[in-house]
């Protein structure tokens, strides 16, 4: 199933308020989004049944499409029911679900005011997003050629599909390296995030991560925050110099497809998965179980 190409798939993708089957969930070729950008996107996993964070992911498509300037023609009460129905009809427990928006085909041109907006959700099985065997012991992440802009040149609060073109291109060159993933600089020559995930350092027990002024603040970096503070570690949200990456002891990064996952190195710069890393990935991974379940398991 990982091998098979995403349009060749079976099943159902829920496509402006219906259900159709998933090779028939297509575009046209000049389609607005396509050409100029005008497309947001969530990514979810559901967990035991349960979608985590349904709410706060939903909450941020429409705020992203409310960024670029279109309105989703639907609810938020109805995107999660959406959602919910889709992970039941996919008959799926555990799986990643991504919804986008995206401007229609009616009109070419920057200018496209006119255009249909459409929503679409897909949902399927979702295996780790890196080697499970390279994931324990840490990732080797590069160094970007690429980074993150300045917000007065774009909507960096937005999960904009064009805010991921220079991710695309430093991931790939990333991986021709032998690398999982690269580190991106702010357009200041800060420590920003990675490809598709916030990034966090350890040093003496303290937790130092950039303050999210230039990118996503991630649904899941806000949730390890939070966890990290329940035990007690202080968390030091602030700008990060490059040179500043040899002086710490642990590395991790996070984010809905990646969850809690070490780092090993960056660019030659090593650390070692520590405790810190180690009590966040299993709090994190007991967090995301539905609640129900838990209790049932504590019963």
């Amino acid at each position: 199933m990982a091998s098979e190409p995403f349009d060749k798939r079976t099943g159902w993708i829920w496509y402006d308020g219906a259900f159709v089957p998933w090779q028939d969930a297509q575009v046209h070729v000049l389609t607005h989004g396509l050409h100029y950008g005008s497309c947001v996107f969530e990514g979810e996993r559901a967990y035991g049944g349960e979608i985590f964070k349904l709410d706060e992911h939903t909450t941020r498509l429409k705020e992203s499409a409310r960024l670029l300037d279109f309105e989703i023609p639907y609810s938020e009460a109805e995107i999660n029911a959406a959602c919910r129905e889709l992970l039941a009809k996919q008959k799926l427990s555990d799986a990643y679900l991504r919804p986008v928006a995206w401007r229609g085909s009616d009109m070419m041109g920057v200018s496209a005011q006119a255009n249909q907006i459409h929503l679409a959700i897909a949902a399927w099985e979702w295996p780790s997003y890196f080697d499970p065997a390279e994931r324990l012991k840490g990732i080797r992440i590069g160094m970007a050629k690429y980074r993150r802009p300045d917000p007065q040149t774009a909507p960096s609060t937005s999960k904009a599909a064009g805010l991921y073109m220079i991710c695309t291109i430093s991931k790939h060159a990333a991986e021709r390296e032998g690398y999982a993933d690269a580190l991106m600089l702010d357009w200041r020559g800060l420590v920003a995030e990675c490809t598709g995930a916030n990034i966090f350092f350890v040093k003496d027990g303290v937790i130092h991560t950039p303050l999210a002024d230039a990118f996503l603040n991630g649904i899941t970096r806000r949730t390890v925050i939070d966890l990290a503070r329940r035990h007690g570690i202080e968390v030091v949200e602030r700008a990060i110099q490059p040179e500043e990456l040899e002086s710490f002891d642990e590395c991790f990064i996070t984010g809905t497809a990646a969850e809690v996952t070490p780092v090993s190195e960056i660019a030659g710069r090593h650390y070692q998965p520590g405790p810190v890393t180690k009590t966040l990935f299993e709090d994190y991974m007991a967090e995301v179980q539905p609640k129900k379940a838990t209790a049932d398991a504590a019963a």
